[in-house]
């Protein structure tokens, strides 16, 4: 049976809806992509020789470069650690086990291109993704800004809750990156609750989420948007969750796939896309709540029934026409 998510391209960008009748065309996007195989010196020299600007040093494992055409990326060794010593014991050991990340600025819709353009230089430089050892569970990061319309980040916490085991179930993770703590889906208890919230207020969601999801280690982190937007609801998150407010999601789900061919970032970022427009469809985003708690039930959701069902939902319905992908496979 074709899929929906067959549709979805690898070699374009798709658009963000509109939400509340405000544009998305001036949302931005910063990207983060984990993977081994280069230095921080050899990464940063890729940067520069494809966007330009210099570089400079911010500390044993953090490089940084300046004054490029997206603004200022950084490089750095992706070591969480306290302490220094153990930084540095940590990376001697680990190896290529501890990725390379580089965390760009937010980019202009019409720049994510130059992501994957960033991508297929490092690939030919040497870099490897997730897919090069059984070991490697890297990761790539995207942060679309928040839509102009606030009450948008419930309506996308509900798609995304409706739409976190399509996307999971139609491309895997891998094994290395599902033990990874930072991936984990969101508790059956939220998106319970985020099925049946429709009306919820960003202030309603921020007290689910902190009651419920206390953590930054899912697969969308809510806690810098809801940070950002109402600190006031997060004074029971552990601190260490809490690495501070910013105006925009935090989707870690995708999978630094470097070495598969057909991979790119427009396919990562298109299947958020999907889950924005779902959010964007009140009627559609209605329809499948409705289908979802029908059959919220262990047995069902066991059986692997939802995702197929979604796609279903997604094929007849006018999403792909909205998402300009045509009629498509007909299943």
């Amino acid at each position: 049976m074709a899929t929906f998510h067959a549709l979805l391209p690898r070699d374009r960008f798709l658009h963000l809806p509109d939400h509340g009748g405000m544009s998305s065309a001036s949302r931005r996007c910063g990207v983060e992509i984990e993977f081994t195989g280069l230095s921080l010196v050899e990464t940063a020299a890729q940067v520069v020789a494809l966007w330009g600007g210099e570089v400079r040093e911010d500390g044993p494992r953090d490089l940084r470069v300046t004054g490029g055409r997206f603004g200022t990326v950084k490089v750095e060794l992706d070591i969480s650690l306290s302490r220094k010593w153990a930084e540095d014991v940590a990376a001697q050991v680990l190896g290529d086990l501890v990725p390379v990340e580089i965390v760009t600025a937010p980019m202009a819709q019409v720049d994510l291109p130059e992501a994957d353009h960033l991508v297929r230089a490092l690939v030919a430089a040497g870099a490897q993704g997730t897919k090069a050892s059984l070991a490697y569970g890297f990761g790539v990061h995207l942060n679309p800004e928040l839509p102009s319309d606030p009450a948008a980040l419930v309506s996308v916490a509900r798609a995304y809750a409706i739409c976190e085991d399509w996307l999971r179930a139609a491309d895997p993770l891998d094994p290395a990156r599902r033990v990874l703590p930072f991936v984990d889906p969101w508790p059956r208890a939220l998106v319970t609750a985020l099925v049946e919230a429709e009306g919820w207020s960003v202030q309603d969601l921020a007290r689910a989420y902190a009651t419920l999801a206390p953590s930054r280690h899912y697969g969308l982190d809510l806690l810098p948007a809801l940070e950002h937007l109402c600190p006031e609801t997060l004074r029971d998150i552990p601190d260490d969750h809490l690495k501070g407010g910013r105006p925009a999601f935090h989707y870690r789900l995708p999978e630094s796939r470097l070495d598969t061919d057909d991979w790119s970032i427009a396919y990562e970022w298109n299947r958020w896309c999907v889950v924005e427009h779902v959010a964007a469809d009140a009627a559609l985003l209605a329809r499948l709540a409705r289908d979802f708690a029908a059959q919220d039930g262990l047995l069902t959701r066991l059986q692997g029934s939802w995702p197929a069902h979604v796609s279903e939902v997604f094929l007849a319905s006018d999403l792909p026409a909205r998402l300009g992908l045509g009629s498509g496979p007909s299943g």
